[in-house]
C-alpha cells in the first residue's frame, strides 16, 4: 500500500468514527460481564442472565443503563469500542485484570483482633469494614481474624459484553441516569426555564435589572435520597456535575416528607386537615376558652378531695 492509500484509508476511518458515538455523548447500554477464568456472570443489566447465573436481587433495577462516553463510567477498553459506534452495534472486550479491578496483592490480606468485628461478622465471608477499608472475612481463630481487602475480582480478567441500546437526547433522562450511576436510584425530576430578573452594571458602573432565562432542575428528594449516604456526603459534587453537564443555572431540591407512614408531624397534618383549616381552628379555640370561663371550677375544693383519698 502506498503512503497516498495509507494516508487516505486513516482519513476514511477518521471520518467514520467522528460520525459515531463520540466522548461525552449519552447512551444507553445492556452488558454482561463475566469472569474469563470460569465464565462467572458477576454484573448483568438482564433481569433473565442474573436469574440463571444466581445473582437476581428484587431490590435491584435490572435494565439498561445510561453512561457518559469517555467519562470512566465503564472500563477503559469499553469507552474506546463505544467510540464511533451505532446505534444496535454489539460488542465483546476483553478486560484484563490490571486494566479491571487490578491484580491480587497478598500484602492485602491482614490478620486483625476480631474485637474490631461486630460479633454477627465474626465469620467467612462476611464483609466488613475496617479503619475505613473494606473487606472480606476469610477465617477466624480465636481473638483473629484473616481478613482480605483485596476487590473481590482483584485478579480476574474479564468479558464484557456490551448492547448500544439508544443514545440520550432528553436532557431530563440524562439527569436521571447520572443520578441512577451516582446514587442507585432515579427521583423524579423536571427541568423548567424560568425568566428572572438579574441586576447588573453597566459600563459606567451603574447598576440596572433585566430579564434573563435561567435552566433549573428540580429534584424530588425522598426520605430515601435523603438517607443515601452517596447523597449526603456528595450533594454538591453531584448537582456541580448536573449543572456542568446540562448547561444548567441551578439545581433545586425539593425534600418530600411523605405522610402516609404515621408520625407526629403526618398525625399533625391528618388532624389539621380534617378539622378544616385555621379558620376552624381559631373558632373552635374560643369554643374552649369559653367553656372554661363558664365552668363552676372549685380548685381548693378539688385538693381537699384528692387528699382524702
Amino acid at each position: 500500500m502506498s503512503e497516498n492509500e495509507a494516508d487516505a484509508e486513516s482519513e476514511a476511518e477518521a471520518a467514520e468514527t467522528e460520525s459515531g458515538i463520540q466522548e461525552g455523548d449519552f447512551v444507553r447500554i445492556d452488558y454482561n460481564v463475566r469472569t474469563v477464568s470460569d465464565d462467572r456472570v458477576v454484573d448483568t443489566t438482564r433481569k433473565d442472565v442474573a436469574e440463571e447465573a444466581g445473582i437476581d436481587d428484587d431490590e435491584y433495577d435490572f435494565s439498561p443503563r445510561i453512561i457518559v462516553v469517555g467519562e470512566g463510567h465503564v472500563f477503559p477498553g469499553v469507552d474506546d469500542a463505544l467510540i464511533g459506534g451505532e446505534v444496535g452495534d454489539e460488542g465483546t472486550v476483553e478486560i484484563d485484570a490490571e486494566d479491571g479491578f487490578g491484580e491480587y496483592d497478598q500484602e492485602q490480606v491482614r490478620t486483625v483482633s476480631a474485637n474490631k468485628l461486630d460479633e454477627e461478622n465474626r465469620r467467612p465471608g462476611a464483609q466488613v469494614q475496617i479503619d475505613g477499608d473494606q473487606g472480606y472475612v476469610e477465617r477466624v481463630i480465636g481473638g483473629r481474624a484473616r481478613v482480605d481487602f483485596n476487590h473481590p475480582l482483584a485478579g480476574e480478567d474479564l468479558e464484557y459484553e456490551y448492547e448500544i441500546v439508544d443514545v440520550v437526547e432528553d436532557d431530563e433522562e440524562k439527569a436521571k441516569g447520572l443520578l441512577g450511576m451516582y446514587l442507585q436510584m432515579e427521583p423524579d425530576l423536571r427541568i423548567e426555564t424560568e425568566t428572572v430578573e438579574e441586576t447588573v452594571e453597566d459600563e459606567d458602573g451603574e447598576e440596572t435589572t433585566e430579564e434573563v432565562e435561567q435552566r433549573s432542575l428540580y429534584i424530588e428528594a425522598t426520605q430515601q435520597m435523603q438517607m443515601n449516604q452517596q447523597w449526603m456526603f456528595q450533594k454538591s459534587q453531584v448537582a456541580q456535575d448536573l449543572m456542568d453537564r446540562l448547561d444548567l443555572d441551578r439545581v433545586v431540591v425539593e425534600e418530600v416528607f411523605d405522610g402516609s407512614g404515621g408520625g407526629m408531624m403526618g398525625g399533625m397534618g391528618g388532624m389539621m386537615g380534617g378539622m378544616g383549616g385555621a379558620e376552624q381552628i381559631e373558632e373552635e379555640i374560643e369554643d374552649i376558652e369559653e367553656d372554661l370561663e363558664d365552668a363552676d371550677v372549685d380548685a381548693e375544693e378539688i385538693v381537699d378531695e384528692l387528699e382524702d383519698e
